[in-house]
């Protein structure tokens, strides 16, 4: 018994050495808990929910299956692409913070099934909570990344609160947390792939971190929207577009992008995460689209 044990533990360090998920797992101290809901099959992984993800207020985590996951980034890059049909034709459709669906249906599409939404954007949902969590048949769940002062549930956690509000006056919205736990192992995989501390480097991780992260535990196929490479604001001749697609003639996106991996502190380093974006869909079924990613 204890031969077969061993060479089935082999078999299965073996085969998931190369996905960045597998090889932290232990720096994170998720221990056999966190193993195992990795190496569920889809539906027992369903049953036994995301532990990184837990509803407001119940502590509940988040069960979410998703085949195919149409990634819609809010980068001006989606405007005229005309995409719709491709982005509403998966299982799931995930979107950023508050990027609006309504006069960008061709391009966008028109259903969201999850939405991953910074602390910081938080208060822009709240201004319109009918309109995000109050809808008659709204099954969007929400997912919100936060730093532990800002998340804390003692009453101290000033996006917390928010959110516990919103529950309490839309019990039938589903809004989930990241874990202080799970806080920790993006910031680990951060630094695993660049070899930076965030912190010290003075790096915020963006929304679209988080977004790919949970996207590898739920979806068995990743399609991403709208999301330029890691040379795209190097390369001549490159297509001028807003930072968001819903803020026209606002700041150039390359601009933006390049302003925030060149400064000191508090910058996200967009440019380095897209560089880690394309090796992650060396081990994973992740494809990029307007513009299309060429992998070596």
């Amino acid at each position: 018994i204890g031969l077969v044990v061993a060479v089935f533990l082999f078999v299965v360090v073996v085969k998931f050495s190369e996905k960045p998920c597998f090889q932290l797992l232990t720096l994170l101290g998720q221990g056999i808990s966190g193993w195992w809901s990795f190496s569920q099959q889809p539906h027992e992984a369903f049953q036994a929910g995301h532990p990184g993800y837990v509803s407001v207020p119940k502590q509940e985590p988040l069960k979410l299956q998703c085949d195919v996951c149409s990634v819609v980034s809010s980068s001006g890059q989606i405007l005229g692409r005309e995409a719709a049909p491709e982005i509403d034709h998966a299982s799931c459709v995930w979107r950023m913070n508050n990027a609006p669906i309504r006069g960008f249906e061709r391009d966008v599409g028109s259903r969201t099934d999850l939405r991953v939404v910074s602390h910081t954007s938080v208060p822009l949902l709240v201004q319109k909570p009918q309109h995000f969590f109050g809808r008659r048949g709204n099954e969007t769940a929400y997912v919100v990344w936060g730093p532990l002062r800002n998340m804390r549930g003692d009453g101290k956690g000033v996006v917390y609160n928010m959110l516990r509000q919103a529950a309490e006056n839309y019990p039938h919205a589903r809004i989930y947390i990241t874990t202080e736990e799970r806080m920790n192992y993006c910031d680990t995989m951060f630094k695993k792939e660049t070899g930076k501390d965030r912190i010290q480097s003075g790096s915020y991780l963006s929304t679209g971190w988080f977004t790919l992260i949970l996207a590898m535990d739920v979806c068995k196929e990743i399609r991403v929207y709208g999301m330029i490479n890691n040379t795209y604001c190097r390369s001549e001749g490159y297509r001028k577009v807003p930072y968001h697609y819903y803020e026209a003639g606002s700041r150039d996106e390359c601009a933006e992008y390049l302003l925030h991996e060149s400064a000191p502190y508090g910058g996200h380093r967009f440019i380095t995460e897209k560089a880690v974006f394309a090796k992650w869909a060396k081990t994973h079924l992740i494809k990029f689209f307007y513009p299309e990613w060429q992998l070596s």
